[in-house]
């Protein structure tokens, strides 16, 4: 969540640069600026009265003492009114607080200053692309049909076993999903990540942590009967280790890394192009997370986003990266790129990675604060994290653009290991 702090002191900044990610903010934010005025002077009004009640005690205890039951009794009335008073005025409080909460809570995250204008997708900026090409032969196919001509994949019976976009990965399909598994954690950890397997199941108060909830509480699969959502990324659960937490300033960067299957219901994307592997509902990825000091959470990002170039790299993929305008950047992130691999045979670009800042938004959400070096102070952290990578489009990809006019599947040199040959 944006902090109240900020939004009092940047008030029409801060309107400002969420209209720029097309969220209209006025209204709520001025009833925000009201509802805080009205809890400060509800606080003022408690304490001072309560400080009132203490002095009343000690004449009491005067009264008492001298034998001035009249004085006594006149003063405990006094008490109880205070009491009341005070009591009713704690009521109104614990009400003004849930309303700011709840606004609060539907604010998105503003953008940085660096994050290009715009309006949709068409105005992300392309910062880098790399200088492979693939020229295909004539006859190439789209990786639906490769894959279930080759018996790598089986669409239908997934279908039948669970609905569209949940597909079954068979023999050497599913020896190339373990062997890509396998190399972006070592991938991962070789750079630095410590590795962590996290539930995939996660309460409400986890959703909600990482921006979740209310965003993309439609996304979500939902378990009714016990309150838990599926993960639609490990983002949620990795970063969740440290809900309400206090860290030392000098266990900073903490990064991890963690595979898990994703769900994601995919609401309102029926009807485009979701051939394949192109849109699922479950998906494996392996992501990366880092919790850092304010000062240094950009550098990070750039770090970050240098570290999946090297895995797109070393998959000999064509690919680019693109840096989002302030109107298709996510719900909590303040600044993001995306990374996207080109599909020779459908001869377009697939996101396969967001790496994202959400600097003190997710921390706020969360609790979790650092605290500094001389011991006196805490601060919230900045959370940053990104797909290291996501398989589906990755597969698809590779499937496409590596296939051979004998019917084979090259494989990039890094995988061979890994996978056990040189080629499917």
């Amino acid at each position: 969540m944006i902090q109240l702090q900020v939004i009092q002191q940047e008030t029409a900044n801060i309107i400002r640069k969420l209209q720029l990610k097309k969220y209209e903010a006025t209204q709520e934010i001025e009833r925000l600026v009201e509802l805080d005025k009205n809890r400060r002077a509800l606080l003022q009004s408690v304490e001072s009265k309560r400080a009132e009640m203490n002095k009343i005690a000690k004449e009491v205890g005067i009264a008492i003492a001298q034998g001035n039951n009249t004085a006594a009794e006149t003063a405990k009335k006094q008490t109880a009114q205070l009491k009341a008073s005070i009591s009713e005025e704690e009521e109104i409080l614990q009400k003004l607080e849930n309303e700011i909460h709840q606004l609060l809570a539907q604010l998105p995250n503003p953008p940085h200053d660096s994050v290009p204008i715009g309006k949709s997708s068409e105005e992300n900026v392309i910062v880098y692309q790399n200088e492979i090409a693939i020229q295909l032969f004539e006859e190439a196919k789209c990786h639906w049909d490769i894959v279930t001509e080759k018996k790598l994949i089986d669409f239908e019976r997934g279908s039948k076993i669970s609905g569209a976009g949940f597909p079954v990965y068979y023999h050497q399909g599913a020896k190339l999903q373990r062997a890509l598994i396998n190399f972006f954690l070592d991938q991962a950890t070789h750079n630095g990540y410590l590795e962590v397997q996290p539930p995939i199941l996660v309460n409400p108060d986890s959703a909600f942590g990482t921006g979740q909830l209310p965003d993309k509480d439609g996304q979500m699969y939902y378990i009714n009967q016990d309150e838990l959502y599926l993960i639609p990324t490990a983002e949620v659960p990795i970063t969740n280790l440290y809900r309400d937490e206090i860290i030392e300033e000098s266990e900073l960067p903490i990064k991890l890394c963690g595979y898990t299957p994703c769900f994601r219901r995919e609401a309102g994307s029926y009807g485009k192009d979701v051939r394949g592997l192109n849109r699922l509902h479950q998906f494996d990825k392996v992501e990366i997370v880092q919790i850092t000091h304010p000062d240094t959470s950009y550098e990070t990002l750039e770090e970050m986003v240098n570290y999946v170039k090297t895995l797109l790299d070393k998959l000999e993929l064509p690919y680019r990266v693109a840096l989002l305008c302030t109107g298709d950047l996510g719900f909590a992130s303040a600044k993001t790129y995306d990374m996207e691999v080109y599909s020779a045979a459908q001869k377009k670009w697939l996101e396969v990675s967001s790496i994202s800042n959400f600097e003190s938004y997710q921390a706020n959400r969360l609790k979790l604060r650092i605290k500094s070096k001389n011991q006196k102070r805490t601060f919230l952290a900045h959370t940053l994290n990104g797909s290291a990578l996501a398989l589906p489009r990755i597969v698809a990809a590779m499937v496409e653009n590596f296939q051979q006019k004998d019917g084979s599947i090259l494989l990039p040199k890094a995988l061979i290991p890994y996978f056990g040959a040189d080629r499917i």
